[in-house]
């Protein structure tokens, strides 16, 4: 099992509110860099986009715990089984937001995709504090 867990950003905001924005998956777009993403569709509950260079990506919602969980897992449309999960820890109308993922790759696909998933999932983390500072 793969894990990459990105850096954890601080947002003077409710859990409550940063789980909402989370939980419409059109707001998704918001959070990617749109230099480097193209194709991107969305039905509220599930989204998927082509990473420059990559494939395309597919993500759905998948449960969670409001406020302090997102989970999210890959669709049909990912190149590979995966899991996203965002954590969201509120003290006192702060939160700290980070996202953990894991995915079942071969040692080849590990290398390749590794450091490029990385850097995308701390991209959304600042995305969001820019997003809702």
């Amino acid at each position: 099992m793969t894990t990459i867990e990105s850096k954890k950003v601080t947002i003077a905001k409710p859990a409550a509110e940063l789980y909402a924005f989370l939980q419409d998956m059109n707001n998704f777009e918001q959070l990617l860099p749109s230099s480097r993403i193209s194709e991107w569709q969305s039905d509220g509950k599930s989204c998927s986009f082509k990473v420059q260079g990559a494939a395309t990506i597919g993500i759905a919602l998948d449960g969670g715990d409001a406020p302090s969980l997102v989970k999210m897992k890959a669709t049909e449309r990912s190149p590979f089984p995966f899991t996203l999960d965002v954590h969201l820890n509120e003290n006192e109308g702060v939160t700290t937001l980070h996202q953990i993922f894991n995915a079942d790759l071969n040692p080849f696909i590990k290398m390749m995709v590794e450091k490029p998933l990385g850097n995308l999932f701390d991209h959304i983390a600042d995305k969001m504090k820019e997003v809702h500072g």
